[in-house]
């Protein structure tokens, strides 16, 4: 095989296309109104380029285990190791050589958030190998890791967060997970419990039922952030309400292409490929970022 077709399939296996899930990093930076500091947004910047190579390693280990599985998928069959572009044996160095690099790398930025990536790099070892399989606590597993994110950042700048800012995380975490559960419920038929052992525990009414649980949490915990005591006296102002419009729109969208448009599969392709949505999110920062500096 020629030496740039592995390096070409191992950097794909890196999955960067789900990369953006690590902008999260960025949260502590922006509400702990570090954005004008230079080093903090060096750091940060770092941070979030060594937990790609770390959540990258993750999705490498996770596209091995679930070899066989993934074939079954119209997608992920495609996926090198699934179709065997990429052999398992250099598949396995590259987990090793990336997971290992994150760690050193995590620990050499800051020692708490070297602690962060090893917990995170253990929780996600062991979702790949059984708890993906646990019905409801699969979804759990995957709004953590989000989570964790937040926690990474603030732990790189050294900056508290707020628990309601972390509560929203994990909210939002879960409405995206269980729309991705729903569309591989749908898309995958009568396939789906072959590709995860865990979707025959689910159905599309119980999935209905948690996605309003969470996404009227998501809501209500933000709003409950922008409105706390704390929230107003940290950023001496009350007007972050005003930002809550565009959360709604935000959330409201996402349900309208999860049941109108039935997607919800690739949330991290849809953060970027759906004009409205990303008009959303830009319209949200530049509200959060003149309120707040």
């Amino acid at each position: 095989m020629n030496s740039l077709n592995i390096v070409k399939y191992i950097f794909l296996s890196l999955r960067p296309k789900q990369w953006t899930k690590n902008f999260l990093i960025f949260a502590a930076l922006i509400f702990s109104q570090k954005l004008n500091n230079p080093n903090c947004v060096t750091e940060t910047i770092i941070g979030f380029l060594i937990f790609c190579i770390i959540s990258g390693s993750i999705y490498t280990l996770n596209d091995i285990v679930d070899k066989e599985k993934d074939k079954l998928h119209p997608k992920k069959s495609k996926r090198p190791i699934a179709s065997g572009k990429l052999p398992v044996s250099y598949a396995i160095l590259s987990f090793i050589f990336f997971s290992v690099l994150g760690v050193v790398s995590a620990f050499n930025l800051e020692t708490n958030f070297g602690w962060v990536a090893v917990i995170y790099i253990a929780l996600q070892i062991l979702y790949t190998f059984n708890l993906k399989n646990v019905v409801i606590l699969d979804i759990f597993v995957i709004a953590i890791g989000f989570v964790l994110r937040v926690v990474a950042g603030a732990e790189i700048i050294t900056v508290e967060v707020s628990s309601w800012l972390l509560v929203c995380t994990l909210f939002l975490s879960l409405f995206l997970a269980l729309g991705k559960r729903r569309f591989e419920l749908l898309k995958l038929d009568k396939k789906a419990t072959s590709h995860r052992s865990s979707l025959k525990e689910y159905n599309v009414s119980l999935l209905d039922q948690m996605i309003t649980v969470v996404t009227s949490a998501t809501v209500v915990a933000y709003a409950i952030y922008t409105l706390s005591p704390e929230t107003k006296q940290h950023f001496h102002t009350e007007n972050l309400i005003y930002t809550l419009p565009f959360v709604l729109y935000g959330v409201f969208r996402y349900l309208y292409l999860i049941y109108q448009k039935e997607t919800g599969g690739n949330p991290e392709e849809i953060l970027v490929t759906d004009i409205p949505l990303i008009i959303d999110i830009l319209l949200y920062g530049l509200t959060v970022w003149y309120i707040i500096y």
